[in-house]
């Protein structure tokens, strides 16, 4: 029997002594025999570092100078880390012991997969898929991402509906397997996204490389999401809409990115307009500043768009508006969106 390859789980920590401790536990006991599990650390200044010492000393911990966000964060981290696939593992994931060896054998029998991810179930309702990832991260035409079992803020039960192994767009960060290969190929994440999407402009850009991303269900985790920033914080929606139109500049061909983005910025008006409505200024003012951020960075973000000389595979890119499906034609699930709109 063949050896089998090398997995590093690493979870990139920030003052989250609360979450390693409920949730290190089970995924320090995961089966997987070639393991090897660390703790990148943000510079935090609680006692999660003195705590996963005290109870986890085999655990390796590797800090760093200060707090980087989740992209520069874990871009430091894996420099020092070997190993043939690195899982990238938020803090708040619950696990069950054999939750690594299905993907890494879905990885194996296919090595054009680049990057892949579990079934993302939510923690405190499990029978319904988690926002940040669900059953498999899709784009539509206009670069609003979306997942099997969650548009918008939409979330499904799970039925096994989306039980099937299947190529997808991007793979979530919450629970991100990819080949080390793959990682150092594409550079890494962006850090100047800091948090909130670079795991999708990450997987963009392994698509442009010819790479595929994959989905597989028989691994289950459940993720509470919302950890550092909860889905009502204004830098999470000045993330969110600065990252998405910086992710459309970088990765659209030239002439599209163009029309696109100045379609989005319409529809983040919209957005604006809508925050306002409900009196929520700030995140009104969060819109605002990501589109002063995008148009004064956009010189230094044209500089990041490479030629690729592969074959872009757009397995996942869904030709039509989730917008325009979710609030005009009423359709809420995605598998009532029209199959034939997928590439």
């Amino acid at each position: 029997m063949s050896k089998l390859p090398k997995v590093a789980v690493v979870i990139l920590n920030w003052n989250g002594r609360f979450f390693l401790e409920k949730f290190l536990p089970s995924v320090y006991n995961s089966s997987y025999p070639n393991i090897e599990f660390v703790i990148g650390d943000n510079a935090s200044d609680d006692d999660s570092i003195l705590f996963v010492k005290q109870y986890y000393p085999t655990i390796t911990i590797l800090e760093n100078d200060k707090n980087y966000g989740f992209a520069g964060g874990y871009n430091k981290v894996l420099e020092r880390v070997d190993a043939d696939y690195y899982i990238l593992l938020n803090s708040d994931v619950e696990v069950s012991q054999n939750w690594i060896e299905p993907v890494v054998a879905y990885m194996e029998s296919n090595p054009n997969i680049a990057a892949a991810q579990p079934k993302i179930l939510s923690f405190h309702s499990k029978e319904k898929f988690e926002h940040a990832g669900a059953a498999g991260g899709y784009m539509d035409y206009f670069g609003f991402p979306f997942c099997r079992g969650r548009i918008l803020h939409e979330v499904e039960e799970d039925h096994g509906q989306y039980d099937q192994e299947s190529e997808i767009f991007w793979a979530s960060g919450a629970a991100l397997f990819i080949r080390e290969k793959a990682w150092k190929e594409a550079n890494g994440l962006d850090e100047d996204f800091f948090a909130h999407m670079e795991e999708i402009d990450l997987c963009w850009r392994l698509k442009k490389m010819g790479y595929a991303i994959g989905y597989c269900p028989t691994s289950v985790v459940y993720h509470v999401g919302g950890g550092t920033l909860n889905a009502s914080n204004p830098k999470k929606t000045y993330l969110n809409f600065r990252n998405n139109l910086v992710m459309l500049q970088k990765n659209l061909p030239l002439g599209k990115a163009i029309w696109i983005i100045f379609l989005r910025l319409w529809f983040d008006f919209a957005a604006l307009m809508k925050f306002l409505i409900d009196r929520k200024p700030k995140d009104a003012w969060a819109i605002s500043r990501a589109h002063q951020y995008f148009f004064l960075n956009i010189f230094k973000n044209a500089r990041k768009r490479k030629k690729y000389q592969a074959t872009e595979n757009q397995k996942g890119l869904y030709n039509n508006s989730v917008i325009i499906d979710f609030y005009a034609n009423n359709k809420h699930k995605f598998s009532q969106l029209n199959p034939k709109d997928f590439k």
